[in-house]
């Protein structure tokens, strides 16, 4: 009979994806203990020895738990094992203090500070509950350490000891040297097990740092910083620190309003809610850590939101998979530029908002950026199915009439200032391209209805495009002078001069680059084709072919390359803008330049006097023959000289090829 059950791989994928969530959790505490050091004070009235004493355990503490964060998943886990059985035994300790030195069987109750009865006032029930609470620390302390069986059952006795000097009621004095006595062997077979451990900690830690070297001699710093974000699962790290340090405060801030309120009721009104919203969001960017936290749940939801668009439109690029990682690297950089963590509590709500609002116009141009090429593809390919192109149409009216909304509500509730500007100047760049996007989509359309050949297609998508990169460069262009003014009078800094300088360079140095760039190949392919001889009428009647590069007839005219093929203009000004060959026999179709150029290499290199033979073959002959003549004549008398000089000649070429060495290795260096 079959087994059933799942099948093996998917077991295996289960238990491996447990593991990941357990070695994720169990590093957690270490943003948690960092961050605690980070926002901590101390007193600076207290003297130089205390303040000292404080730096250097905030140090400590931030380097052993950076160290624990980053250790490998079987270190963690060891090192979790023995943090908890020394946990255990400490826990151990004192409940056996303080159960053999300060409960009195025969008196009152023993109540906790919420009024709850935590032990019976007498009766074997107490020591029963006792001796099953010492047994499970013994139990968890000797398998964390893995003691062997002898030593783990003297251990657990060990443990007991106390409870029985109490259960026997044996003399005060007594009972205080047994728990003193069980706490020095507790202490001391912690200690040995700590020394046995060394030698493993010691060879790990080698182990490790030799690993780090060699990665970093390899790979270098930056390939191994990626490969340590990875390997511990950094971002879910922070996810995980900010949602639950957000969760706890939500408790305690809920807890708080019942108390206030005087209800048990579980439901708030509007007002409170918000309050509590606003004091959550506030203390989830007060540090660098929850800022990063906060930036990592920002990429998760960019990340399923990205994913989601691109299915929505029927789009299988990988390259526009990158919302996950531009969405969080904008915000923090956002935030690190307006000192987000160190505003006071009011300011960091409104610079928290400001910023979002930027974020969602940027992951807005991202988007259209995605359904740009989409939109391109459907068009060309003249895909007749509506609803292929429904979805893409309709996330573009969405890019249109978002910016619109926030722009509007944006002005509706606050004035003009260098923030509004920019968000406003965002929005209406990203209309623009989607007007643009749209408009080179219609043409293509109207395009593959006719099914007619539309030579004037490409001046049209051409203009448009250059019309909205021109916009987009004034866009750039202004932005820049936006940001250059809130530099100088507003909040200046460091991180934004090097925005500003990156924004210079990506959106209005490049971009003028490759705008004219693409004028040039544009022009120089126009002036190619310009330069070709065109057949029109009835000649096009005695060609009877079709164009090679689109497989169309001719119907209007055709242009003849020098190889004596025929093309569309259109189609050979697109293939002249990669390469300047035949499509059909890879010759040069445009050789003007050259016959130039060897022109003007002929001119430097003689001068023609305009009454001299026009028959050039016949001169050169002529001088060949009487060269010849003078040297037969002259032969035997220059013999010695010709020797000479082809010395000198040698030497001479050697000394030019040297220099030339010389020079081509200063111009490479």
């Amino acid at each position: 009979m079959a087994a059933v059950g799942p099948p093996q791989q998917q077991v295996r994928m289960a238990q491996q994806q447990v593991w990941a969530a357990l070695e994720v959790a169990l590093r957690v505490p270490c943003l948690y203990i960092i961050d605690a050091i980070f926002n901590s004070y101390y007193d600076s009235s207290q003297s130089r020895f205390c303040i000292g004493l404080q730096i250097f355990l905030r140090l400590l503490g931030i380097v052993v738990s950076s160290i624990v964060l980053i250790l490998s998943q079987r270190s963690l886990f060891k090192f979790y094992m023995y943090s908890s059985a020394f946990l255990l035994a400490a826990t151990s300790v004192l409940v056996n203090y303080y159960a053999a030195l300060h409960i009195d069987f025969y008196g009152a109750y023993n109540t906790s500070a919420f009024g709850i009865e935590l032990l019976p006032r007498k009766g074997p029930s107490l020591w029963m509950a006792l001796i099953v609470l010492q047994l499970t620390f013994g139990i968890g302390y000797v398998t964390l350490l893995q003691i062997q069986s002898i030593y783990s059952q003297l251990m657990i006795l060990n443990i007991l000891v106390p409870i029985i000097g109490l259960i026997t009621e044996l003399p005060l004095h007594i009972r205080e040297t047994v728990v003193l006595m069980s706490s020095l062997i507790l202490i001391f077979n912690t200690v040995l097990v700590l020394a046995v451990k060394l030698k493993w900690f010691y060879y790990s830690t080698r182990y490790v740092y030799l690993l780090v070297r060699h990665m970093y001699r390899i790979y270098g710093l930056q390939l191994l910083m990626e490969d340590t974000w990875k390997r511990i699962r950094f971002p879910d790290i922070l996810r995980v620190f900010w949602l639950t340090r957000i969760t706890a405060q939500a408790t305690v801030l809920m807890y708080i309003l019942r108390m206030a309120n005087e209800t048990e009721s579980f439901f708030i009104s509007w007002d409170d809610f918000w309050d509590v919203i606003c004091n959550l969001i506030i203390s989830g960017c007060d540090s660098t850590l929850t800022v990063l936290g906060m930036s990592a749940v920002i990429s998760s939801i960019a990340h399923y939101l990205g994913l989601g668009i691109l299915a929505f439109i029927g789009s299988t690029e990988e390259d526009d998979r990158r919302l996950g990682f531009v969405a969080p690297v904008l915000f923090f950089i956002l935030a690190l530029q307006t000192g987000l963590s160190g505003l006071r509590p009011e300011e960091r709500l409104i610079r928290l908002s400001r910023n979002m609002c930027l974020l969602l116009t940027a992951v807005l141009h991202f988007i259209h950026g995605m359904t740009d090429p989409v939109l391109m593809s459907l068009s060309a390919s003249h895909v007749s199915s509506f609803h292929r192109h429904f979805p893409v149409l309709f996330v573009s009216a969405c890019l249109f009439i978002l910016p619109v909304l926030l722009s509007y509500v944006l002005w509706h509730h606050y004035a003009l200032n260098t923030w509004l500007f920019a968000v406003t100047a965002f929005c209406v760049e990203l209309c623009l391209k989607v007007i643009v996007s749209l408009t080179v989509y219609t043409l293509f359309m109207i395009d593959g209805y006719y099914n007619v050949l539309w030579e004037k297609l490409d001046d049209y998508v051409y203009f448009v495009r250059s019309t909205g990169n021109i916009i987009e460069f004034i866009f750039g262009v202004v932005m820049f002078g936006n940001g250059a003014y809130t530099m100088m009078f507003e909040s200046g800094s460091k991180i934004r001069a090097c925005m500003m300088c990156l924004h210079a360079y990506f959106n209005i140095y490049l971009q003028v680059k490759n705008g004219w760039k693409t004028f040039m190949n544009r022009r120089t392919a126009v002036k190619k084709i310009n330069s070709l001889p065109e057949i029109k009428g009835s000649h096009l009647q005695e060609i009877d072919d079709v164009c090679a590069i689109c497989y169309h007839e001719f119907t209007t005219s055709a242009r003849i390359t020098p190889c004596n093929h025929y093309f569309h203009a259109l189609c050979l000004r697109k293939w002249l803008y990669i390469q300047d060959t035949c499509p059909m026999c890879h010759q040069k179709v445009y050789i003007e330049d050259e016959i130039k150029d060897n022109s003007n290499a002929s001119n430097n290199n003689g001068f023609i006097a305009p009454n001299e033979n026009p028959n050039p073959e016949g001169a050169l002959r002529e001088d060949a023959a009487g060269s010849e003549r003078e040297l037969n004549e002259d032969d035997s008398a220059d013999c010695d000289d010709d020797a000479q000089r082809e010395r000198d000649g040698g030497v001479q070429h050697t000394g030019a090829a040297a220099a030339a060495a010389a020079e081509f290795n200063d111009d490479t260096d």
